[in-house]
């Protein structure tokens, strides 16, 4: 305890994790036991989780913080009312803090520097203070958008009313239209789609910062610790597939591939078919293709300075093997590049045929790497 910062504690932000998330663990379960759930309780949680998550994955990640489109007012409003409802600040300061964190990754400004530690990346960076606070001088963007601006004045009230307030009234009034305790329905309302709600939609966020950060693929980039996480992405509405998002951060899409799934990415496409969204930023499949070769060379690299601190009479078909196929993914690396660099537009099929080729060679060297004793 001597140890902990007392003087860097954010006690409002601290008193608040803690307090929500002792009661999601232990009065919740009181609650349920006691009282039970009905469908309407049930659908509340369902909606607020749904319209709280897309507000900061859809809203305040990918619309505001990246610029990856842009959005009409309906979609701005909603998604800056129900981000206030996830309690995790206001637009303008999440998406400075954000934005910071992509410029300075895995380094000392960065705001949830993982290499300070899961917790910290996770939680801590919230519950104490940095000293001296950072300016926020990278959102000056978002500083000009009335909409913003009110969202900034009014954060704590919008999530108070509309989070909290909001689904304990209408707890109250569904039970006394069907003739319960009212009060039990308010603190139905209160509990489920209030309070749990925020703990679960907070800490699938903070996964982003934290697990997405230490497990996963790097099929893009190693050069940084940001990782691919399938189980994340279906958590977060799509944000678990971290290591594309830092390289390419202004795609509109996190899931790139066809089967990756990403609720938000989709989501933003129906909008724009609504006409409620337009200016849709994507990155071209070549670039995409060429981090993937340019990994996959750097994997093959590494896998054979390996196997030749090897015993050489073990290792040496494999170095014979592993050294042609990275010669040939260099050939075809080079060629891809020359490619983007001129413009060439280049057919779907041999995009495709580049990329089966590039992991099935991945998949061979990292085969035959593992077949060689140490």
């Amino acid at each position: 305890m001597y140890r902990i910062p007392f003087d860097r504690v954010n006690w409002i932000t601290s008193s608040f994790l803690i307090g929500t998330a002792l009661i999601a663990v232990i009065g919740l379960p009181v609650y349920l036991i006691k009282f039970g759930i009905d469908w309407f309780q049930f659908s509340m949680f369902a909606f607020y989780l749904v319209a709280t998550m897309m507000s900061i994955t859809l809203g305040y990640h990918r619309l505001f913080s990246h610029l990856s489109f842009k959005a009409k007012w309906p979609v701005r409003f909603f998604t800056l009312v129900f981000g206030a409802c996830a309690f995790e600040n206001s637009c303008l300061d999440w998406a400075s803090d954000h934005r910071r964190h992509h410029k300075h990754v895995d380094h000392d400004e960065d705001p949830y520097d993982i290499s300070k530690g899961f917790m910290w990346a996770h939680i801590g960076w919230l519950m104490f203070k940095l000293n001296p606070e950072p300016p926020m001088d990278n959102v000056n963007d978002l500083r000009k958008d009335k909409l913003v601006m009110w969202q900034y004045k009014y954060v704590h009230w919008i999530g108070l009313v509309i989070g909290l307030i909001v689904p304990s009234a209408l707890g109250y009034a569904w039970n006394s239209f069907n003739g319960m305790n009212p009060w039990i329905g308010a603190l139905g309302g209160f509990l489920i789609a209030g309070v749990a709600r925020i703990v679960v939609a907070q800490h699938c966020t903070f996964f982003i910062n934290s697990l997405c950060h230490t497990i996963g693929r790097q099929p893009y980039c190693s050069g940084h610790s940001a990782r691919d996480s399938a189980v994340m992405a279906f958590l977060t509405f799509g944000e678990g597939y971290h290591n594309y998002h830092h390289e390419f951060q202004h795609d509109y899409r996190n899931g790139v591939k066809p089967w990756q799934w990403d609720p938000t990415k989709w989501t933003i496409w129906t909008l724009s078919k609504l006409g409620l969204v337009e200016g849709l930023r994507r990155v071209p499949d070549s670039k995409i293709l060429l981090a993937e070769m340019r990994e996959a060379r750097i994997r093959a690299q590494k896998h054979l300075a390996e196997l030749q601190a090897c015993d050489p009479s073990h290792a040496q078909r494999a170095c014979d093997a592993i050294h042609e196929m990275h010669e040939r993914l260099t050939a075809n690396y080079h060629e891809l590049e020359k490619a983007v660099s001129e413009r060439v537009q280049l057919s779907r099929d041999v995009l495709n045929n580049w990329q089966a080729e590039t992991r099935t060679m991945m998949r061979d060297i990292r085969r035959m790497a593992a077949a060689v004793p140490a």
